[in-house]
């Protein structure tokens, strides 16, 4: 039996494309299934490892603690690592991954975990919860050394005018009162004269 020479280039045409095909479907898978978007978190920091990733287009990665940017979006090609410190805290906190693959939302991931309290670690004050300041001090002021409730005996006595000594005063009224007295005398009289001389020379007159 003798077979057309079509029929056996068609068959090897079908045979060619076959293997063509399931070659670009492996490649194609390959890269696809090999994504690998690894971390973790403690309670004082968040690891980042992301590889296999598809290098030919542009992928991108945020982290976020409590909604708050601890990683602020990048972008990152076949592999991404990097370690991120995480506040201080006090209580558990949220830790949020978001990582958008370039070839397809079905390769992005969107995960959320938990950093726990390191032990022994005593975050620092808010600005609101400052140390207040000491109230002023309530206690009664010293009492300063009682006043003497008598004049000191040591203190001489005012000085008494001595009885012997005439007062100052008193001795300049004294001493100006006869003579005050004796111009008033003076002055009655030598009035008293001339309204007797005017009368004397009026009557004479008449």
């Amino acid at each position: 039996m003798t077979i057309p020479r079509r029929s056996l280039r068609a068959a090897g045409t079908l045979a060619a494309a076959a293997v063509v095909g399931l070659t670009g479907a492996v490649l194609t898978a390959g890269p696809a299934a090999a994504h690998t978007p690894t971390w973790a978190v403690t309670c004082s920091e968040v690891s980042l490892d992301l590889t296999a990733y598809n290098g030919n287009v542009t992928n991108q990665v945020t982290v976020t603690v409590d909604g708050k940017d601890l990683l602020s979006t990048e972008t990152f090609g076949r592999e991404f690592h990097k370690k991120l410190e995480l506040p201080a805290h006090d209580k558990e906190v949220s830790v949020h991954l978001v990582v958008k693959a370039g070839d397809g939302d079905n390769f992005s991931r969107d995960e959320t975990k938990t950093a726990p309290v390191c032990e022994g670690a005593t975050p620092p004050p808010s600005p609101s919860e400052g140390t207040p300041s000491p109230a002023p001090s309530t206690s009664a002021p010293t009492a300063s050394a009682k006043p003497s409730e008598a004049p000191s005996k040591s203190a001489p006595a005012a000085a008494s005018p001595s009885p012997s000594s005439p007062d100052l005063a008193e001795t300049g009224s004294s001493s100006a009162t006869p003579i005050i007295a004796g111009a008033a005398v003076a002055v009655l009289l030598a009035g008293g004269g001339i309204m007797w001389s005017v009368r004397k020379r009026r009557t004479a007159q008449h």
